[in-house]
């Protein structure tokens, strides 16, 4: 029962792992390799639910592997995409210190541009940057950013399509 329990463990670590790297697959439209991943992801998952309801009503054990196996694998396949699945960002940040702000994320080596827009204080002058990253370079823009204006104004959205300029400078 040990063994039945250790396999229906592992192999929800799989497959639900699979399940997460498919749907960021899916959102960022890569299609063909999200099918392939789905093929192997049901194929493990329909050999494990038929094991494990063929014994789950005789040993409980079953159903607590099953359980664990749901949970680490949401947590490993979330762990995985974040490491391997690679994805650019758009940075968006509001802050009334922005000539200090463009010229340290520029000697970082990142692209920004910048307009000009009004808050609700009216006679503070800010400016909204917005820069496109690799999702590695996050926390070092992050701190950049902070390092300079610790009250600006930060948006991280996950970018679909980028098209033309650049992200960083080529050294």
């Amino acid at each position: 029962m040990i063994l039945i329990s250790l396999t229906i463990f592992i192999a929800r670590i799989l497959d639900v792992s699979l399940g997460t790297i498919r749907t960021i697959l899916l959102v960022k439209g890569r299609k063909g390799a999200a099918s392939v991943v789905a093929f192997v992801e049901i194929t493990i998952w329909f050999l494990i639910v038929r094991e494990a309801l063929a014994v789950a009503s005789e040993h409980p054990w079953i159903i607590i592997a099953y359980a664990g196996g749901f949970t680490a694998g949401t947590y490993i396949g979330s762990f995985l995409s974040e490491k391997y699945i690679s994805g650019t960002l758009n940075v968006q940040v509001i802050s009334a210190k922005s000539e200090e702000l463009i010229r340290a994320i520029r000697d970082n080596d990142f692209a920004v541009s910048a307009v000009d827009v009004k808050g609700l204080e009216k006679d503070v002058k800010r400016v909204m940057l917005f820069i496109e990253i690799n999702k590695k370079d996050l926390n070092k823009l992050r701190s950049i950013i902070k390092s300079i204006d610790e009250r600006a104004f930060v948006i991280v959205n996950e970018s679909k399509l980028v098209q033309n300029g650049y992200f960083q400078r080529q050294i």
